[in-house]
């Protein structure tokens, strides 16, 4: 191996982690090192005994849960059978990517550092912890890793220093580059297989499921338009149990793919393949050979509040003085807090960043978009139905994302919003999808009582486990249910309604607006200490809370920690331990989302 390489390895679920690691790859470029980077599954660890210098990037998920993409990496580095020194020969620095607002912050990247310390490995630096909670957010913690890193690197290896680096200004190669096809003899083919053989629907193989109801099921006076959306997956080979989840990839809205084609000069209806100038692979999503159109469509994320390395990249193409400069401020470590201010909190997208700085985006070469521009993202949705109750059917409960800020036009969540537009009367829909195990279990056990807290369309899961429970006769069930107005957002009641008549349900309902003092579920909690303190300290019964992660999951656990003191006589301490003790054993589960 060359003594100018460095390996850099990411687990990311969101894309953050990639861009970190794409980001220390152009870096790696500019001083003209060989550099790889990739995804931690896509590599094979078994190298790493042979790799001189590497870095790996890692968030954390959920509750301390690896990224999707180092799962396997994750399992193999755990390894008892490992010896002790078998990375004796690697340098390597970790950073870790996490949101000190949940509890195991930076989990993964402290447990990675630790591990390859355990194998033998020698750490260049401490683990940087960069935390999204920060005022600057994360770039507060890697801007000075990176510069410590790199001081460390070239300390170690003097070779490096002997490679003049490039300018800043100096725009990079692009990672492919497109070639145009004359239409006439080719033709692009978008459209969604149906994947073959008996194999689950997976990421890299979705299952297009047909579109079979869009129904708003708030009422037309609420501010908030949410829907109930049911698909057919039929001949999919999809199963699920309560708690999963439905993945899918959302499209960029019409007029935003008019708008970007326009502003880039682009013909919608061009076909082009892709080559990679590296030792990167094309990426497997897209058709070969593809349209502008599709690509901008189901590919390019556009729509999305573009990241620093989308500013350090556009700079790079700047010619006019007053763009450049505002553009090299926005990639400097003391330019974050305009960036933030320009960017974050007006919500403002990538589209309208191109639109704003434009004699550079006329500048701009169409081999570089896919540096540009991260890839649409999966989306998650829990699944709120059983195939108990709806065979060959997946439905699930959608909030339409809309707010305003003090941008003119209001912002939009891209996949609540594609969702919404669907509509199966206009013709046959399909969307993509494929399904993730989820993070909640359900007791086997007949006679355990399951409580569930779930406001808003955090009731999607419990709605799965209660028709999954009754279907096996499973009827010890309490569900706490929130939401503003009886008249207005009270999602499945007739449904309740029909589980209580039946014996398989008691229901306690928290309508926060329909009088004057506001009642929340841990309002509601709190008054059922009795009952709850039956159920979990007498019943072994189970405690499950899912919704929005700002008060409610903290306010809801104090609720239930006052019931176990007010009930079982426990002091503040015990009531403490005792919940702990219910998480440790997964007597109590919680997934919220911000």
């Amino acid at each position: 191996m060359s003594s100018s390489t460095v390996l850099i390895l990411y687990g990311s679920q969101t894309g953050t982690a990639q861009d970190t690691a794409l980001r220390i790859g152009r870096q790696a470029q500019r001083r003209r090192l060989q550099v790889r980077v990739l995804p931690l599954d896509s590599y094979n660890v078994a190298n790493l005994i042979s790799e001189s210098l590497v870095v790996f990037v890692c968030a954390t998920t959920g509750q301390g849960d690896p990224p999707d993409n180092m799962k396997n990496f994750w399992r193999f580095l755990f390894r008892k059978s490992l010896p002790a020194g078998s990375l004796c020969r690697l340098d390597c620095a970790v950073l870790g990517l996490g949101d000190s607002s949940y509890p195991k912050f930076n989990f993964m990247g402290k447990k990675l550092h630790k591990r390859l310390q355990q194998l033998g490995a020698s750490m260049l630096l401490p683990v940087g912890l960069a935390d999204d909670q920060h005022d600057l957010g994360s770039d507060a913690v890697i801007d000075p890793w990176l510069a410590s890193f790199w001081e460390k690197a070239f300390a170690l290896y003097p070779s490096f220093a002997d490679l003049i680096p490039l300018r800043d200004n100096e725009p990079l190669p692009p990672t492919y580059t497109f070639h145009f096809l004359d239409d006439a003899k080719e033709k692009a083919d978008d459209r969604l297989r149906i994947p073959e053989g008996q194999t689950a629907p997976s990421q890299s193989r979705p299952f297009p499921a047909r579109l079979v109801c869009n129904r708003r099921v708030t009422d037309a006076s609420h501010f908030q338009d949410v829907r109930h959306i049911e698909f057919d997956i039929a001949g999919s080979n999809i199963e699920f149990a309560a708690g999963d989840v439905v993945m899918m990839r959302p499209c960029n809205a019409p007029e935003d793919i008019q708008e970007f084609c326009q502003l880039l000069r682009l013909d919608p209806n061009a076909l082009f393949t892709l080559r990679a100038t590296g030792n990167t692979a094309v990426p497997a999503s897209l058709p070969q050979p593809c349209t502008v159109r599709h690509l901008v469509e189901s590919y390019l994320d556009v729509a999305a509040v573009p990241r620093r390395s989308f500013f350090e990249l556009l700079a790079t193409f700047a010619t006019d003085e007053l763009e450049r400069e505002k553009l090299d401020e926005f990639s400097s470590a003391q330019g974050q807090d305009e960036l933030h201010s320009y960017c974050n909190r007006l919500r403002r997208t990538a589209l309208e960043v191109l639109a704003d700085f434009p004699k550079t985006t006329a500048e701009l070469k169409v081999d570089y978009l896919l540096d540009l521009f991260p890839e649409i993202q999966p989306r998650s949705f829990s699944i709120s139905s059983s195939l108990q109750a709806h065979p060959h059917r997946l439905q699930i409960l959608v909030a339409v994302v809309r707010y305003k800020t003090k941008m003119f036009k209001p912002r939009k969540g891209l996949c609540s919003s594609w969702l919404a537009s669907l509509d199966p009367a206009q013709g046959e829909v399909y969307v993509p999808l494929w399904v993730k195990k989820g993070t909640m279990r359900f007791p086997k056990e007949k006679d355990t009582p399951v409580i569930m807290v779930g406001p808003g369309t955090g009731v999607a899961p419990f709605r799965s486990a209660l028709q999954e429970r009754i279907a096996t006769g499973e009827t010890a069930n309490v569900l706490f249910f929130g939401c503003r107005s009886k008249s207005k957002d009270f999602y499945f009641s007739s449904e309740w309604e029909e589980m209580m008549k039946a014996g398989q349900l008691t229901l306690f309902n928290a309508f926060s607006r329909d009088q004057e003092d506001k009642i929340y579920v841990q309002h509601r909690v709190k008054e059922q200490a009795k009952l709850l303190w039956d159920l979990i300290a007498s019943k072994n019964g189970c405690f499950y809370i899912a919704g929005n992660a700002k008060e409610m999951p903290a306010s809801v656990c104090e609720a239930l920690k006052e019931a176990f003191q007010q009930e079982g006589g426990l002091s503040v301490e015990e009531a403490d331990q005792m919940l702990d003790a219910m998480e440790k054993t997964g007597r109590f589960q919680s997934e919220t989302w911000s």
